[in-house]
């Protein structure tokens, strides 16, 4: 089976490049599509926006549409899926998977489409699983990392950076957005490899992996 994943970010990218093959082995093939952020549902599904900026949300519709077409004309030698890997972030759980099903249910024909949300945010992924994180980052702040709850609301990125970065997140904040991107990219570089899939403590996470073995097995 192939799978499509769009992702929000670089760091989505970069630590799905490397966990994806941890879950479904080398029998199936993936492709992960960065985004330069995650934007809004757009309220007018029949505006055309403009690919250029490459904002994954308000793209959504048009990508579900044409991987719907696409996916049609050779889904029976050539099973294919579609899957949407974005951060929660203070929205709510319910309203927004809601949303994003009325997307994809507006499209016809209707893509296998699976919709993977770390709450709050991807960092979740990387915290879910500490021994990773302690091979990576051996001098990391235990405290700070046992303040944590997993999958909490409660700036989640934020939180890693006060536990593994030098000054905290306050100090990376002050150096700007970038900044902020290429640290992130770092930790999805530097944890992904050394995180067990299979013992990841994230409830999100553990949805994704269970959702692509669930498909990867189905066409095994």
């Amino acid at each position: 089976m192939h799978f499509e994943i769009l992702v929000e970010d670089q760091s989505g990218r970069k630590a799905l490049e490397i966990l994806v093959p941890k879950i479904i082995g080398d029998s199936h093939t993936f492709k992960v599509h960065p985004y330069k952020g995650v934007g809004r549902i757009p309220k007018d599904m029949h505006v055309t926006r403009n690919a250029n900026h490459r904002i994954l949300l308000e793209n959504l519709p048009k990508l579900l549409k044409g991987y719907g077409r696409t996916f049609a004309g050779y889904a029976e030698d050539y099973p294919t899926a579609v899957f949407l890997v974005c951060d929660l972030d203070n929205k709510c759980l319910h309203t927004f998977r809601q949303e994003l099903l009325n997307i994809l249910n507006a499209c016809q024909p209707s893509p296998t489409t699976r919709f993977c949300i770390a709450i709050e945010e991807g960092e979740a992924w990387f915290l879910g699983d500490r021994e990773a994180l302690g091979k990576a980052y051996p001098n990391a702040k235990q405290d700070v990392l046992d303040g944590y709850e997993q999958d909490s609301i409660c700036g989640t990125w934020e939180l890693l950076a006060d536990a593994v970065y030098s000054g905290g997140s306050n100090r990376l904040i002050s150096q700007g957005r970038q900044a902020v991107g290429k640290e992130k990219s770092k930790w999805a570089k530097n944890i992904s490899p050394q995180m067990d899939t299979n013992s990841n403590q994230s409830p999100s996470f553990i949805y994704f992996r269970k959702k692509l073995l669930e498909l990867a097995r189905a066409e095994a």
